[in-house]
């Protein structure tokens, strides 16, 4: 481990998916991290400065450093603070083990769904759970469609009649890079694919941890990045747009990677950003309806992972995030 007020080094296993490249590039930008390892088979023997892209700032310790074919043991044998699993679902078990006896002061953080549902593990849902995260040693990263409905329903908790629907739709780098039809480009041409319309992964994180059920429908669209939810709610009083619109603007004035606005939030303008957007709110009587997007690359994984390392580490929560502008309602990143 680094001595205190040294650079903390960060192992990535699982670095070749779109979100592990969207991690590196955050670490390397990070003033107080330093990368460790990087763990890909797919991509073993290429340099960082190959696969990230062209201007990506990429500090002297980094650019020397090129991919490895890691297993468990090897990954436990280095020298890290923390390290990150952003492989597939169902394969972070030997790494936990192997980490937990080589080096069980050590923090990972799990970007599959392997742990969401262990309680284990501290839930990494910044915004809704803050005080878990601070010196955490596991911590399970959220799902991009579980971090946007949360957001989007904890302000309405206390006022849900039943079960909210959930609508939504995910640019195709949700898919992975594994080949598929919810990542081809042609399948997906002037298209909208629905899949797992019942009983997806994230419809039961979201249950589990919102602690209410809900209804969940995906589908994949042409774009490559970002994700929108339509969120259909009946409430146990009418509200007026007004009401509902003060009262997520009172419950995220503080968070400055939640923004709050008035007209519905494009897809499109989530993509870059650090930040999720709520709005479009709509009432008739004691229904109400709202639209959250993010960009499931980086809230919705990357720079989650990014404000979770740096709480479990002792560093402030945004470091390595720049933002632009300052929290409030109608303000972006």
């Amino acid at each position: 481990m680094n001595d205190k007020g040294a650079k903390k080094r960060v192992g990535v296993v699982g670095a070749r998916g779109h979100v592990g490249v969207e991690l590196l590039s955050l670490v390397c930008g990070h003033p107080q991290l330093d990368l460790a390892f990087i763990g890909s088979r797919a991509l073993a023997g290429k340099s960082l400065t190959e696969v990230l892209p062209p201007d990506t700032a990429v500090g002297e310790v980094a650019s020397a450093l090129r991919f490895e074919s890691i297993d468990a043991e090897q990954a436990a044998a280095r020298s890290a603070d923390a390290v990150v699993l952003a492989l597939p679902n169902e394969l972070s078990a030997p790494f936990v083990e192997a980490l937990g006896l080589a080096q069980p002061a050590s923090v990972i953080v799990d970007l599959s769904a392997d742990h969401r549902f262990d309680d284990d593990w501290a839930y990494g849902l910044v915004e809704l759970g803050r005080e878990r995260l601070a010196g955490a040693r596991r911590i399970s990263n959220p799902g991009c469609y579980a971090t946007a409905a949360q957001l989007a329903l904890a302000p309405l908790a206390d006022l849900l009649t039943g079960p909210p629907s959930i609508f939504g739709v995910s640019g195709y780098s949700g898919a992975g890079t594994t080949p598929s039809p919810r990542n081809d480009p042609e399948v997906l041409r002037d298209n909208l694919l629905p899949y797992a319309l019942t009983g997806h992964v994230h419809e039961r994180e979201i249950g589990h941890h919102f602690g209410k059920r809900v209804h969940f429908m995906p589908h994949v669209a042409s774009f490559f990045r970002g994700i929108s939810l339509t969120i259909d709610c009946g409430l146990s009083t009418a509200i007026g747009t007004d009401a509902l619109f003060d009262r997520f603007g009172e419950r995220y004035a503080a968070e400055p990677l939640v923004r709050v606005q008035r007209e519905a939030p494009l897809v499109r303008e989530a993509v870059g950003c650090h930040h999720a957007t709520i709005g479009g709110f709509s009432c008739d009587g004691a229904r109400a309806v709202v639209v959250a997007t993010l960009d499931n690359l980086l809230k919705g994984a990357a720079s989650q992972a990014l404000q979770n390392l740096n709480l479990a580490l002792g560093l402030p929560e945004l470091l390595g995030l720049p933002l632009l502008g300052t929290p409030g309602l109608g303000v972006a990143l």
